[in-house]
């Protein structure tokens, strides 16, 4: 199971890597009102990217690994039934292009709708690309997928605007982007399902009936995880909102880790419970939070001591007012220690996931009017971290409750208060290096980082949070890296 996860990992951070620097580079050509067109216009696309999959594409992950000779009709369904949900949100957009324009506060968003439309469209019927190559266990070709589509996105979003420097530019490689990608993955189901690649009514039906229940659930979470976005959005000019995005900024090993760490888990679990060994579960999960939190607790601690120096870097004094907003956003990370979602999956308890979800959007949108008054724009990012911790509190009495636990042991709390200890300690010799620093901030987020984290790891080593069976397989994958990565290196310039 590793090695193919691996594998994937691989092929995401070079995804992951393409996508982050795409905003670095515009935030440096487009002024702030069509910085902040931009980021709407994306956000509409993620948003109606997501909702409009109903889990169908997922759905194959489940099927296509026992489907046989039926592979090619799963296939079929999921693509007509994603192009059909992609062309009723593509007229959508086109018919309420004015709408929206105003909604957003944006009148320059209307005439760039129709590019979003058609955008949508052929994304969503070539989104099952990657997700088809693994369920076949195409592991190295998934990877290689994720890698080439986004650095050739990237590619045909900036090269456009390189030549041309206009917001319209960038749309327009978008599209082009979009119609490749289209063709290439009709010739590869076409070339590797041949004559079972058609629709099938039954197959269709077992795909929605184990689609819909998770959907519910998964429209509910980027519903409360996109609200406080489109809130200021809304009360908002481009400008300002180009400000706040910013201020949202992700950190993509947050997510690469924690989903990773997550699904492995996950099959643990699955696998206790199949063999009679839950009691087995309650272990596995302590495991999987101590072992995210020595990453994530400490990651908390460096990004709130350099937010101020990675947002001039990356994105220039122009966007300093988003330094708050990241800041606060920042203390999300911590809760990513905490995979609530996986639990609740592998128990089939969607049901709380969609509760919890619903509970997290009734007070994001009851309190961000007021948060912001009050605060301002990091109100609407503090009331969004309130919510995600307030969910984490609600699934963890639903695990205790499913677990017939108390409160003592629903978490590792000893070795959570341990790392939350040594990571504020080793805050302390980093904090005075960044008052005495005069430096490039790129040069202080090097310095600091280093002192941080040679004050963290040996502080975890001295204290016994890192074990030695842990100790050992760190140095037995440095030792790897060591060695192999001078091999490939004189390999690719040979």
């Amino acid at each position: 199971m590793l090695k193919p996860a691996l594998l994937i990992i691989a092929g995401r951070i070079a995804g992951f890597v393409a996508a982050f620097v795409t905003p670095l580079i515009l935030v440096r050509i487009f002024d702030l009102e069509t910085f902040g067109t931009y980021k709407q216009w994306f956000l509409l696309y993620i948003t109606l990217l997501t909702i409009t999959q109903i889990g169908m594409s997922e759905s194959l992950l489940f099927f296509l690994p026992k489907a046989d000779g039926h592979a090619g009709r799963y296939v079929m369904n999921s693509v007509l039934f994603l192009t059909a949900m992609g062309t009723v949100a593509a007229a959508w957009l086109v018919l309420n292009a004015e709408a929206i324009a105003r909604w957003m506060s944006n009148p320059a968003l209307e005439p760039l709708i129709p590019l979003l439309a058609l955008y949508l469209l052929l994304m969503q019927a070539s989104i099952g690309l990657e997700t088809v190559m693994t369920a076949r266990s195409a592991y190295r070709s998934a990877a290689v997928a994720y890698a080439v589509t986004d650095v050739t996105r990237v590619l045909f979003l900036i090269v456009p605007v390189l030549i041309a420097p206009a917001l319209r530019s960038l749309l327009y490689g978008a599209v082009a982007f979009a119609v490749l990608r289209f063709l290439y993955t009709a010739h590869y189901y076409w070339r590797t399902f041949r004559d079972s690649f058609r629709p099938d009514a039954r197959c269709f039906a077992r795909q929605l009936a184990y689609a819909l229940p998770f959907a519910l659930a998964v429209v509910a979470s980027i519903a409360q995880e996109n609200f406080h976005q489109y809130a200021v959005s809304g009360l908002f000019d481009a400008a300002t909102f180009a400000v706040y995005s910013v201020g949202c900024l992700q950190i993509p090993v947050v997510d690469l880790v924690a989903t990773t760490v997550c699904n492995v888990m996950m099959v643990g679990m699955s696998t206790a419970i199949h063999s009679g060994r839950e009691s087995h579960v309650i272990d596995l999960w302590h495991d999987t939070v101590r072992k995210l939190a020595l990453v994530f607790f400490p990651l908390t601690g460096l990004l709130l001591l350099v937010a101020h120096d990675v947002i001039i870097m990356l994105f220039t004094e122009t966007y300093v007012a988003s330094i708050p907003i990241f800041m606060v956003g920042v203390v999300a990370v911590m809760f990513a220690a905490i995979p609530m979602d996986g639990v609740m999956r592998v128990y089939a308890k969607t049901n709380v996931l969609l509760a919890i979800n619903l509970v997290r959007l009734a007070m994001i949108a009851l309190l961000i009017h007021w948060s912001i008054r009050s605060f301002g724009l990091v109100g609407a990012m503090l009331v969004t971290v309130l919510a995600l911790a307030l969910g984490k509190v609600i699934g963890l009495g639903a695990a205790a409750s499913m677990w017939h636990v108390g409160v003592g042991r629903v978490l590792p709390w000893r070795s959570l208060w341990l790392i939350i200890i040594v990571s504020l300690t080793a805050v302390l010799p980093a904090l005075a290096v960044a008052y005495g620093l005069e430096a490039a901030p790129f040069i202080r987020i090097a310095v600091i980082s280093a002192v941080y984290g040679a004050t963290y790891a040996s502080m975890a080593l001295g204290v016994g949070l890192i074990s030695p069976h842990e100790r050992a397989a760190l140095t037995h994958v440095m030792g790897r890296l060591q060695f192999m990565l001078p091999v490939r290196y004189q390999h690719k310039t040979s």
